[in-house]
Parts: C-alpha cells; structure tokens; sequence
C-alpha cells in the first residue's frame, strides 16, 4: 500500500492538508461563523455553477464511472469505486441516523437567524446533516481513481473536483463546513481500505492459506533389493 501512495504523494499530502485544516478551522469557529465565512461571495454565475456541479457528487455520477472503467476493461478500478461507493453511502447514512443533526435552513430557524443567500431552484432539507453524502461520494471516486491511475495531474484534478464537490454542499446551504469535513475523511477512507482489499486480492489468498495448512504427504522411501555376488 505505501508502495501505491508513492505514486501519488501530492495527492495524499494536499488531501492531509486540507483535511487539518478543514478540522482545525471547525475546532476554532462555531458552526455558524464557519458557515458565515465560507459564504461571503455569493454571484449568479456561482450559482448556476454549482447548482449544477454539486451533482458530481451524486451517485449517478459514481455509477457512470463505475460504467465507463468497465467498459475500458479496468475491472479492478470498477469494482473497487463500486465498493468504494455502498460502503462509505451506508456508513454515511447511519451516521446521519445515529446524530440527526439539523441543516442549516432549519438551523437558522431554530436560532432565529436570517440568511438571504439561499440559491433559487435549490430545495433545502432540514434533516441528516452530518455528515455530506455528496461529498463522502466524491472523496472516494477521487481516492479510487487516484491510487489506480497514479497520475499526479490526474490527481491534482481528482482533489480540486472533490473539494469543489464539498464547498457546493456549503455554497448552496445543504451543508456546514463540519459535515463537509466528515463527507471528505469517510469518503476517503472506505476509498483508501476498498483498493486495498481488491488491488491485495485477500479474499483470493484463503486458498493459498489452506494450503499451506496441509500435512505435507510423506513419500515413501523406495526399497533397494540388495544382490549378492
């Protein structure tokens, strides 16, 4: 495995980075105030943008690449995003069940703020905040195809998609930086352990263990017919 990462050493550093980072900065601002700062630019053209970008984090768009790998013969890559994508989905969704944290349109309302930058055409939930489903989709298709293509501008143009993926939850009210940051460290993960278990092939090594496990036959010796002269 960290042969593999070799081959993608700037990928994983930035990703280090701004996953600190990302964590840093929620330890030290409330939820709130992170939100506030990470909304301060607001235009029309962002807004077309990312209504539309942030369905790169659907899991359509996770299926079509599991397709397209498929069908250029990369079924190691195919199976491995498809792995990536149910295990990091159904983990995301029981956290989202086990801390049923509020979204920020109905957070806003709890505690009486008013926000005027709510993207029009965009429905806003009120529940299952934490953490970021798209986001969680898009940091495990980025690590998947990362650590299989091992192409370090390829990386780079995996991360920046993912982490637009993640601000666009932001940009359009569906997320706080906190659920983002979550959505990036599970999508990442079950992204990382899924290519291990295929590209290490380990279910494929329990016949090779039982092999070994064998009692080794014993040959028996030939008998020699002893001639007298």
């Amino acid at each position: 495995m960290l042969k593999t990462i070799k081959y993608c050493p700037l990928f994983f550093f930035l990703l280090i980075l701004l996953l600190i980072t990302g964590i840093g900065f929620c330890l030290y601002t409330s939820k709130l105030a992170s939100f506030i700062q990470l909304n301060l630019y607001h235009t029309q053209w962002l807004d077309y943008f990312f209504t539309y970008y942030t369905l790169m984090g659907d899991g359509i768009i996770s299926g079509i690449a599991v397709l397209i790998l498929f069908f250029y013969k990369k079924k190691k890559a195919a199976l491995t995003l498809l792995i990536a994508y149910l295990s990091s989905g159904i983990f995301a969704q029981l956290l989202k069940r086990m801390f049923t944290k509020p979204r920020p349109s109905l957070y806003f309302e709890q505690i009486s703020f008013h926000y005027t930058h709510f993207v029009h055409g965009i429905t806003n939930a009120h529940s299952g905040s934490f953490p970021s489903g798209h986001t969680t989709s898009a940091f495990a298709m980025a690590t998947v195809l990362v650590l299989f293509l091992r192409n370090w501008k390829i990386s780079l143009l995996c991360l920046i998609s993912a982490v637009l993926v993640g601000y666009s939850r932001i940009y359009l009210a569906q997320h706080f930086l906190q659920d983002v940051v979550a959505g990036a460290i599970t999508g990442s993960i079950f992204g990382f352990f899924s290519f291990y278990l295929i590209e290490q092939d380990r279910p494929l090594k329990l016949d090779r263990l039982y092999r070994k496990k064998q009692p080794v036959p014993i040959q028996a010796e030939p008998d020699y017919i002893q001639t007298t002269n």
